[in-house]
Order: structure tokens, then C-alpha cells, then sequence
């Protein structure tokens, strides 16, 4: 079997594989103060749960775009499973598809993987928007190249910024309102914050598929169960794509 682990700003996201599929997918909040140890209690809690262990895993697979915990989870893994686990990072290793762009060192591990999955799905040009901390527009062409990225403040980064820097404005659910012309505060926030946000992430999908003569677009993390049904841009949505990423990573190396 196989842990996937992908160690992300805000989500820690982990799955375990079994050589033909997926059997369980966790997403939990990042919490930069935890020790190794704590970690390795807090892993195997919900393994438990699923009734696996740490112990069980022939292979792990790992990305991080959180330094400070990137090493620190390693080791306990390493530790509990006997092995270390594969770091994904943009050199040094085999991807499957080229880096294209000035430095291919700085992309990130959790983009690496994103553009590995989205090309073995559709062997052809092809976009992933990843709702994060940040949104991300991975561009990757036929025959396999990652030719570049757009990187937005993720939808719940520029809510929060927009509350902390007024006086009158409430925190709100991050849902549609029914009509684009608010009639109260939280509608007109709505408004603005999530329909604008579709509007913004349209705009740079078309951009993008008009630079690269068209490209099919899937999209994935947390958010994307709530932005891809207000748009018609996406040919597929898919929460747990970097996981599948990095098990055909893994697979490679």
C-alpha cells in the first residue's frame, strides 16, 4: 500500500492507495506547532480509525510547500514505517513531463504533482486550477511539458483580508447569493467576493486556453466542490488530484 502525503499552508491533505484505488482520503488543518511526535499520534489516529497503521505502508510519498514541517514529518515517518518516504521536489527527480519555466527548482511540489495527475489524465493541454491558500493555473502542453503558472490569493485568504481591513464588514459564508445586485451586506459581499471570484478565475482560464490554442481544465482542492458548479469552465473536478499525482510520481521513481 501506499500513503500519499500532501503537507500544504492551510490543509494537510493524506491518502492511502492499495495498487488499484484509493481507499481513504483525509483533509485537516495545518498546524505548524506540532512536534514529530505529535504528528505520528495524529496520523495514526485516523489510520486507526480505518484500521491501518503507520507500519502497514510499503511506500510513501511526500510534498510540502511548509519547510518547517516537511523534515520533522519525514523522519516520523521514516521512523514508524521502516523507509523514507519519496520528497517530491522539481529536480532530481523523474516527473514523467518537463519544466519549461526560467527556474524549475522554485515550482512546487504540490504544482509538480497537480501537472503530473491532470496530464496523465487527459494527454493533452491541459489546465488545473487548485483552490488553496493560494489559486493556482497550472499550464501544461502535449507532449508533456509544464510550460508555466498563475498564482491568485486563494477565495478565503481575500475574504479575510477584506474583513480585517474594514470596519463594518461581517466574516460571511462563502456561498452565491441569489442575484449579483445584493441586497443586504452579506449578499452584496456574496456578490462581489464568490461571484467575483468566478469571474476572475474565467478570465484567466480563457487567457490561458487562448495562449496555448485550447486545453481541457480540471479543478482541485478544497474549494473546488464550491466554485466549479458556478462556472462552465471546468471538464472535470476532481478534490483529491495532487494525491493522484503523487502516487504516479512514486510509481515513476
Amino acid at each position: 500500500m501506499l500513503l500519499a502525503i500532501d503537507i500544504g499552508n492551510t490543509n494537510i491533505v493524506f491518502g492511502v492507495h492499495d495498487g488499484t484505488r484509493w481507499i481513504h482520503h483525509w483533509r485537516v488543518q495545518t498546524v505548524r506547532e506540532r512536534m514529530p511526535d505529535e504528528h505520528a499520534v495524529f496520523f495514526q489516529g485516523f489510520l486507526h480509525e480505518a484500521g491501518l497503521d503507520l507500519h502497514a505502508f510499503e511506500r510513501t510519498v511526500l510534498s510540502s510547500v511548509v519547510p518547517q514541517l516537511t523534515q520533522g514529518i519525514a523522519e516520523m515517518v521514516a521512523q514508524r514505517t521502516g523507509h523514507p518516504p519519496l520528497i517530491i521536489r522539481g529536480t532530481g527527480i523523474d516527473l514523467g513531463i518537463e519544466i519549461r519555466t526560467e527556474h524549475p527548482d522554485k515550482i512546487g511540489s504540490d504544482l509538480l504533482a497537480d501537472a503530473v495527475a491532470a496530464y496523465d489524465r487527459f494527454r493533452s493541454n491541459c489546465i488545473v486550477v487548485d483552490f488553496g491558500t493560494a489559486t493556482t493555473f497550472t499550464a501544461v502542453t502535449d507532449p508533456g511539458a509544464l510550460l508555466g503558472v498563475a498564482i491568485a490569493a486563494g477565495l478565503n485568504v481575500t475574504a479575510d483580508a477584506l474583513v480585517s481591513r474594514t470596519a463594518q464588514l461581517p466574516h460571511i459564508e462563502l456561498i452565491p447569493p441569489p442575484s449579483i445586485i445584493g441586497r443586504n451586506t452579506v449578499q452584496a459581499m456574496q456578490a462581489g467576493l464568490v461571484l467575483g471570484y468566478v469571474c476572475m478565475v474565467e478570465g484567466i482560464v480563457d487567457r490561458m486556453r487562448r495562449e496555448m490554442d485550447g486545453a481541457q481544465v480540471i479543478a482541485t482542492g478544497g474549494l473546488s466542490r464550491v466554485i466549479g458548479p458556478l462556472t462552465d469552465r471546468f471538464d472535470a473536478i476532481d478534490p483529491w488530484l495532487t494525491l493522484d499525482g503523487l502516487r504516479l510520481i512514486a510509481a515513476r521513481n
